[in-house]
């Protein structure tokens, strides 16, 4: 398998306190990779020097092959195909849900270009497309305000595929979901995964456990482990570190 990502000693500094730690890892097209760790372990802020968010002190992240994202504008890097999604969704709640998917889809990201851009057949036919997949088509309709929390988070993954992304990043994407809401947002992934690579920030072991074609393991900024669910949650060190925290490995196992 070729690499769509490539993170080479990467290191993320705040007032000398190094949140990421000379991390250097691989990801394969076509994954479905979880960062996983004790709060604290440098998982967020690693996707926020994946995208842009942050500027690492030292190291690189290159896309697709030869494109170091440590030299682009967060605009720079959503136009060459890295999406990032937030815990929280922040979809638009007074518009309905395919007046979003029409914002989402217009390529030219200025405020006037979003508002009075005409879509073609083509684009309108690319939404609908999108709301069959996330589930959201019958309810096209409807505001936000309308729809369940899974529902939003599915919209905003909706709202990052009209961007055609090859490669998304999705911080806790289950966080509140209740466990039908959180498979079916496994199945989603799973779907997505054959046309676009995915990384994901998560808590939740079991949705781990189920969805992840590999998993990296953070700790104090660092790698602890990497590798299949059953080989990282067999690792002592790992098991020790979730202990450590308050009983958080329970769910590890």
């Amino acid at each position: 398998m070729d690499s769509i990502l490539q993170i080479d000693n990467l290191t993320v500094s705040f007032n000398g306190f190094r949140a990421v730690n000379h991390v250097k890892t691989e990801v394969e097209k076509g994954e479905i990779r979880f960062f996983i760790g004790p709060n604290g372990a440098g998982k967020t802020t690693l996707l926020d020097a994946i995208c842009g968010r942050v500027k690492p002190q030292s190291g690189q992240v290159l896309f697709s092959g030869n494109l170091d994202v440590t030299r682009y504008s967060e605009h720079e890097i959503v136009n060459i195909g890295i999406g990032r999604k937030f815990q929280v969704p922040s979809v638009f709640t007074h518009m309905s849900v395919y007046e979003n998917m029409e914002l989402a889809v217009v390529k030219d990201r200025s405020l006037y270009s979003s508002v009075f851009h005409k879509l073609n057949k083509e684009q309108h036919e690319r939404i609908e497309e999108i709301l069959v997949t996330i589930g959201l088509y019958k309810k096209r309709l409807n505001t936000p305000k309308a729809l369940s929390h899974g529902e939003k988070q599915w919209l905003e993954i909706g709202m990052l595929l009209a961007q055609e992304p090859k490669l998304m990043l999705l911080d806790e994407p289950v966080a509140g979901m209740g466990r039908s809401e959180t498979d079916a947002t496994g199945k989603l992934l799973e779907k997505i995964a054959q046309n676009c690579t995915i990384i994901v920030v998560e808590h939740d072991m079991e949705f781990v456990r189920d969805y992840a074609t590999k998993v990296t393991v953070l700790h104090e900024g660092a790698i602890l482990d990497e590798g299949s669910v059953s080989e990282v949650q067999s690792n002592q060190k790992v098991i020790d570190v979730y202990l450590g925290r308050g009983g958080e490995g329970e769910c590890l196992m």
